[in-house]
């Protein structure tokens, strides 16, 4: 087994030698974001908690709508064309032939609709399951389902979910793994998503990996989450004796910031250098090196911004979200205005998307700027190990977390 590490900016001729660039783990129109940490957050927080309950009550009284967070979601600005488009743009512009795999949450639509166009044939058919583990929740990317089963498959994924039966995901699990060409990968896998105490997450985190890991051909390194979140992956990955891969999670207008490099000339040839070569190189775009609190915060002004070019009804940020009316139907937040949205909103949205493009914008990024240490050691054109090696190298530094990370991970 070997891994590599590769930073496009320290690396001019990184790419050379390679034939194809990978891109894993991309969300369009079709993932559903939950709102619910919202709840969390204003919940969590005393001087706000008051505060929202305050407009819970007004939103009844005046509107006859019960705010409910955890029923309400957003929506990816990108389409499925305009994603893939976006992912492939930057692979070619590096010489590289693209492979694009998006994986929106718990669902294929994206892909299916893609490979309605013979241009777009051999897209994989991936997704990002949603997996409840005892008091933890994981994610997981299934990458190149075949095409006659994979709606069967979504369905069965859904059913594991609902009913949060561990007994039917490791089955699943076990069936993926053993089907040629399909990528079972481990998505950012010390992210606690549903914020439980962190000795119960690592608790439930080694009992799933003590029945899953040897399902699984990969641990993702996540171009959204920390510096020092993903140096702990790579030990977690050396401790479990695992590939490491790349995903980009992308939700916005920004092109993932990991990528992988390969030989492959196709899909399918990039899993078995997975799954049977047991090697990987893993790509570190320059947008990595940005602080994470300031990409969290353009993806932000990506979600709420409006899109002309799009189609009617999904071209401003509340045609894009949803919540329950006043009968609980689930309906784009659009049709809950009466004159728009509140006036406090407008003001945010407005507020941050004029500081995003205005010179203010280089005093924004340095205020959110933290100690921001890459993932590879200070010289060297890049760093190959095998999985013990990969062990000593994450124990010999381990940066301060970023500004965000706090926040955008727990």
């Amino acid at each position: 087994m070997r891994n590599h590490l590769l930073l496009l900016s320290r690396d001019s001729d990184a790419v050379q030698g390679f034939q194809s660039g990978v891109s894993l783990h991309g969300h369009t129109r079709h993932s559903q974001e939950s709102l619910g940490f919202i709840g969390k957050f204003l919940q969590s927080r005393r001087p706000l908690r008051s505060w929202i309950e305050g407009q819970k009550e007004y939103c009844r009284r005046t509107s006859g709508i019960v705010l409910d967070f955890d029923r309400a979601y957003w929506t990816p600005p990108l389409c499925e064309r305009r994603a893939f488009a976006l992912e492939s743009r930057q692979i070619q512009e590096m010489g590289l032939r693209p492979m694009v795999s998006l994986s929106d949450h718990d669902n294929i639509d994206a892909c299916t609709l893609l490979r309605s166009d013979p241009a777009c044939s051999d897209v994989p058919i991936s997704t990002e399951w949603t997996v409840p583990f005892g008091s933890a929740v994981f994610h997981l990317g299934v990458h190149n389902l075949p095409a006659g089963i994979a709606q069967s498959a979504m369905a069965a994924m859904w059913e594991a979910t609902a009913r949060a039966d561990e007994h039917s995901v490791l089955e699943l699990m076990a069936e993926f793994s053993a089907m040629p060409g399909v990528l079972l990968v481990f998505n950012h896998p010390l992210w606690n998503f549903d914020s439980i105490a962190p000795r119960l997450f690592d608790s439930e985190l080694a009992r799933f990996l003590d029945l899953a890991n040897d399902y699984l051909h990969a641990f993702e390194l996540n171009g959204m989450r920390s510096h020092r979140e993903n140096r702990a992956v790579l030990k977690l990955a050396a401790d479990r004796e695992q590939v490491i891969i790349s995903g980009g999670d992308r939700h916005g207008c920004e092109p993932n910031a990991f990528l992988n490099l390969t030989q492959a000339s196709d899909f399918p040839e990039f899993v078995d250098e997975i799954r049977t070569g047991r090697q990987s190189t893993v790509l570190i775009m320059p947008q990595y090196g940005e602080p994470l609190s300031w990409r969290f915060y353009q993806n932000f002004t990506h979600v709420i911004a409006e899109y002309p070019q799009h189609p009617e009804g999904r071209r401003q940020w509340d045609q894009r979200t949803f919540h329950p009316d006043r009968d609980g139907n689930v309906v784009p937040m659009i049709e809950l205005w009466r004159v728009g949205p509140p006036d406090f909103l407008r003001t945010i949205f407005a507020a941050a998307l004029m500081a995003v493009n205005l010179p203010v914008r280089g005093l924004l990024r340095r205020c959110m700027s933290g100690k921001n240490e890459s993932l590879l050691p200070p010289s060297g054109r890049g760093l190959g190990w095998t999985a013990a090696e990969a062990g000593a190298v994450v124990r010999s530094s381990v940066p301060e977390p970023d500004s965000l990370m706090d926040f955008a991970a727990d």
